[in-house]
C-alpha cells in the first residue's frame, strides 16, 4: 500500500511516467423503437425496451502527472488482450519512456506473464523490461487513480444507450480527446499518514 502511495508522491518525470491501468465493461444496447426527438414542451423519448448487442471492455489508462489518458476498446479482457493494451502503452503512447511505472489492482490477467501468452518470448521480454509494476494492496483497488478516471468516464460519456462497438469507441475516442484537450487531472490527497489510520486493517500483523 506505503509502496503504491509513495509512486504518487515522486516528482513529474516524463521519461518514467507513472501510469495508472484498470479496466471497465459496458453493456451496448440498442433501441427496438425509433427515440422521439425533443419537441417543444416535451423531451425525448425512449422506449423501456432495448436490444442487448453484447459488451465492451474498456481499459483505461491514466497518467494524472502527465495529464493525459488512454481509454482502449475491445470486445474481451483476457490475458491477451491486456497484453496487446501493455504494448500499446510502451509502443505507441510511451515509445522514448526509459521505464513507465504501473499502478494496477491485483486481477489475475494483471500479470507480465500475459505477455508471455500474445508474443514470442523475444518481444515479452522485451516488454517486460519496459514496466515497473506496482499493485494496489488487496481490498484496496480503489488506491488506483484509474478508478477516478473511469467514474469520470462513466458519467460523461458512458450514461446512455450505445449500441455498438464502433460507436462505442468512437464516442471514448471523442471524450480522450477533450479531457486531454482540457488537462484534466486528479489532485490526489490521500497520504501514507491516511493509509496508517484509515486502513489500518489491511496492513499485516506481527
Amino acid at each position: 500500500m506505503e509502496d503504491v502511495l509513495e509512486v504518487y508522491t515522486r516528482p513529474y518525470d516524463e521519461k518514467r511516467p507513472v501510469v495508472c491501468l484498470d479496466e471497465t465493461n459496458r453493456q451496448l444496447i440498442g433501441e427496438k423503437r425509433e427515440p422521439r426527438p425533443v419537441q417543444p414542451g416535451q423531451p425525448a423519448l425512449y422506449d423501456y425496451e432495448y436490444a442487448r448487442n453484447g459488451v465492451a471492455n474498456l481499459f483505461t489508462m491514466f497518467e494524472p502527472l502527465g495529464q493525459r489518458r488512454e481509454v482502449k476498446v475491445t470486445e474481451r479482457r483476457t490475458a491477451v488482450d491486456f497484453a496487446h493494451c501493455l504494448r500499446d502503452l510502451s509502443d505507441a503512447h510511451y515509445p522514448d519512456a526509459e521505464k513507465i511505472v504501473l499502478v494496477m489492482d491485483n486481477l489475475n490477467t494483471h500479470s507480465l506473464c500475459s505477455l508471455y501468452a500474445a508474443f514470442e518470448p523475444a518481444e515479452a521480454r522485451r516488454l517486460c523490461g519496459r514496466f515497473e509494476i506496482h499493485h494496489t494492496p488487496k481490498h484496496g483497488s480503489w488506491l488506483n487513480m484509474a478508478e477516478i478516471e473511469i467514474s469520470a468516464l462513466s458519467r460523461q460519456c458512458l450514461d446512455r444507450r450505445i449500441p455498438s462497438m464502433e460507436g462505442m469507441a468512437a464516442e471514448v475516442r471523442s471524450w480522450v480527446a477533450q479531457r486531454n484537450a482540457e488537462k484534466a487531472t486528479v489532485r490526489w490527497r490521500f497520504t501514507t499518514a491516511d493509509a496508517r489510520i484509515r486502513l489500518r486493517h489491511l496492513y499485516p500483523r506481527v
